[in-house]
């Protein structure tokens, strides 16, 4: 339902034209909007521009790569890369840019893909490289490498369907007939809408050899012949199997990727000259320079890019009686030279894009290449049928080559040899047309012997390429026969190698300064970090208004903080991860800070510098709880546990203990008891419930206090040496007690 509305009903200017119906706003629903205008264009994104196909293409690397194999450069001398630009613009109408740009990731020049597709000559700039910009397409030039040869040899021969261009001027191929799954030995990466693909390369050899297993034997454990992923640009991976097997199945996982080094020892410096490929040399010398002015690596005196015409190389410069392995191994951990890469294996499979692990993959591609065979063996099939219908008609001619000549030589009219040939021979008219077209030096026994001794052989071919036609194992024979033969003439050595060390390495925490601190948290969430000079120095601690402060305590920069919550989780940080504060300054948020769940609140803080003391926790139910600081301990960063402790009651009151002391509690119904801890045995499992410490009926705890010799009179009236029990009736209320 829409409303129109004009807002001007005549024309507000006498000396222009008035243009009818202009002025209106017209509402409608965004729903519909998007329909009608958002999803054609996402469509056309994800199915024509974005996602590669099962040829290992996506369709502007096909427009280029076949605009240049209609040129002749498969086989040819370079030309000039404008030239190839222009040329495309025929095929790919969104400007001389873009395709340019397609051309250089292409190009071996760049060193973007292990097997390039594009001879270049000319800067191309470097893939390892933010700055190193690409010459313009005047000066370079390009033409096909040889590889292609497995990708066009067999296009003439109806092997994939051909579709009008843009402006219907010309046909170009909707699919490349590659003898080899491009896919995989190249990487490929798009981001379309709402959704993207990420695809490593592999080895050819490997990739080949993995193939003709699968086709051998579909359960064939693909780890065994395809080892893991090979980049371009070299580098060293982190095996990891029940990765590579999860990528090989699923389509989906990541890849841990380190760069290479060379330590110099003559000159005390390392080299780096290999690095992942999701990074460049720029942002690791940019990483590294920060980690130096923030005084975490203090090891580098000098760091600098020397790469050149041969190829990458980074170099730092280290200061005296520095151990490189251990430098290595902080670089490693705070710069991108060791770095993840993210697999999503997105492809588009008959024009719907599908997430496929390494085995899907080959499936598919081996049931695109054995179509592709059937149709090139139908193609050839019909020409070899047409010709022994030609050969056929031409032995009729045989028996009575005199005879041919006189009914050529006495029809009056042109028009009447092809229908007076039919007539004398009992041939059809496409072979009578051949017959007529025979040059007349060609009219003679020996040529038409010859030409029809070649009918026996037809006939083989034939019986041959039908039987083949009808059995998929013949087909894939050849498939292994030329995937064979492409590994052996293209296959090279791994770029990328495996390391199973990961274990072993060093791993250096950053050095933190020490120096002492106070500790401040407010009962709304707010933590401050502040120096005793600067709490000397202000007059007030400023709080929001309505806030309080619920936890205070002396500490240094290097403690540990744990923050436990409501949701039964706990948040793990570190003093030195917060900014020294001013106490006239609110301080930081924590839910915010440290991304607390919808609705989560905090409920305790712990300062701890070696996880030495234990935690006691009481519930609601009566039980306490002494669990180890130390089951809190992780060896890996982790900010954030769940079931940190028990969920089954709710949690009263928490403490944190250096030796075992006394504490006073209080039930909801006014009874009062002392016990001390060593009355309870510590349990490692952080989600335990406790022990039952007082007797409740009907009832629950109210309270608890850490208890001191004075609190109270007659103390010993409260205190048990055993548990649980229901305690003694009093009126004292323990929060309001303080410590002497």
């Amino acid at each position: 339902m829409s409303k129109k509305k004009d807002r001007k009903s005549k024309n507000p200017n006498p000396h222009n034209a008035y243009i009818e119906g202009s002025g209106i706003i017209e509402e409608k629903n965004i729903v519909e909007t998007l329909e009608e205008n958002y999803m054609p264009y996402a469509m056309s994104v994800i199915v024509s521009r974005a996602l590669p196909e099962i040829d290992g293409f996506k369709p502007s690397h096909r427009k280029l790569l076949y605009t240049m194999y209609k040129m002749g450069l498969l086989n040819s001398a370079r030309t000039k890369s404008a030239n190839i630009v222009g040329q495309t613009m025929r095929l790919n109408p969104h400007g001389d840019g873009p395709i340019y740009e397609t051309m250089v990731r292409l190009a071996r020049g760049n060193e973007s893909l292990l097997h390039p597709y594009v001879d270049s000559k000319g800067n191309f700039g470097k893939a390892y490289s933010r700055d190193m910009a690409y010459a313009a397409s005047r000066y370079t030039e390009a033409k096909l490498e040889s590889i292609c040869n497995e990708l066009f040899s067999e296009i003439d021969f109806d092997t994939v369907d051909m579709v009008p261009n843009y402006d219907n001027s010309t046909k170009e191929p909707l699919l490349l007939p590659a003898k080899f799954p491009s896919i995989l030995v190249n990487s490929n990466f798009g981001l379309a809408v709402s959704m993207a693909s990420s695809i490593c390369s592999f080895n050819l050899k490997e990739v080949c050899e993995t193939t003709i297993a699968l086709i051998k034997d579909p359960q064939h454990n693909a780890l065994t012949t395809l080892k893991g992923p090979d980049f371009s640009g070299g580098g060293e991976i982190v095996y990891d199997e029940k990765e590579l097997e999860k990528i090989y199945t699923t389509g989906r996982g990541s890849v841990k990727v380190r760069g290479k080094y060379i330590y110099d020892q003559s000159e005390n410096c390392i080299e780096i000259t290999e690095i992942p490929p999701t990074t460049t040399v720029e942002a690791i010398i940019d990483k590294v320079v920060d980690l130096v002015k923030e005084n975490k690596i203090k090891e580098i005196a000098d760091v600098r890019d020397e790469t050149d015409l041969s190829g990458l190389k980074l170099v730092l410069d280290l200061k005296r009686n520095v151990d490189y392995k251990q430098l290595m191994a902080k670089i490693f951990r705070f710069t991108p030279l060791e770095d993840n890469f993210s697999a999503n294996f997105n492809i588009l499979i008959a024009g719907t894009p599908r997430v496929m692990g390494v085995y899907k993959i080959l499936d598919e591609w081996t049931h695109f290449r054995v179509e592709c065979i059937r149709r090139k063996l139908y193609f050839q099939l019909g020409k070899k049928r047409e010709k022994l219908h030609l050969l056929m008609g031409l032995q009729k001619i045989l028996l009575d080559i005199d005879k041919a000549i006189k009914i050529i030589r006495e029809t009056e009219e042109e028009a009447d040899v092809v229908p007076n040939l039919m007539i004398g021979f009992g041939i059809d008219e496409i072979q009578a047309e051949y017959v007529a077209e025979i040059k007349l030096r060609h009219i003679n026994k020996e040529y038409i012997v010859k030409r029809i001794a070649e009918i026996e052989s037809l006939n083989k071919d034939i019986a041959e390429m039908e039987l083949t036609i009808s059995e998929d194992g013949r087909i894939k024979s050849i498939i292994i026969d030329e995937l064979r033969e492409i590994s052996k003439k293209y296959g090279q050595s791994r770029k990328t190698t495996f390391t199973f060390e990961e274990d072993e390495v060093v791993v250096i925490e950053e050095e933190v300064p020490d120096y002492p601190v106070h500790i401040f948290m407010s009962e709304e969430g707010y933590f401050k970090k502040i120096t005793p000079q600067s709490l000397r120095m202000s007059k007030e601690n400023k709080l929001k208004e309505g806030d309080r402060f619920i936890f205070e305590t002396e500490a240094t920069n290097k403690h540990e903080l744990l923050f436990f919550t409501d949701k039964f989780q706990v948040y793990k940080s570190r003093c030195s991860d917060f900014d020294d504060t001013k106490a006239a300054n609110l301080g930081e948020y924590i839910p915010a800070r440290l991304g607390f769940d919808e609705g989560e609140r905090l409920i305790f803080t712990c300062v701890t510098l070696d996880y030495s003391e234990n935690l006691v926790i009481f519930f609601k139910n009566g039980k306490c709880a002494k669990v180890p600081l130390a089951s809190y301990e992780t060896k890996t960063k982790r900010k954030k546990l769940a079931k940190a402790f028990s969920h089954v009651s709710e949690v009263v009151a928490m403490f944190t203990v250096s030796k075992e002391c006394e504490f006073i509690l209080k039930s909801a119904a006014g009874k009062v008891m002392i016990f001390s801890t060593e009355l309870v045995l510590p349990k490692t499992t952080k989600s335990t419930q406790g022990v039952q410490v007082m007797r409740l009926t009907k009832t629950e705890l109210a309270s608890a206090r850490r208890f001191e010799e004075g609190m109270i009179e007659n103390a010993d009236d409260f205190r048990t040496k055993n548990i649980p029990v229901a305690g003694t009736l009093s009126k004292i209320d323990i929060d309001q007690l303080e410590l002497e």
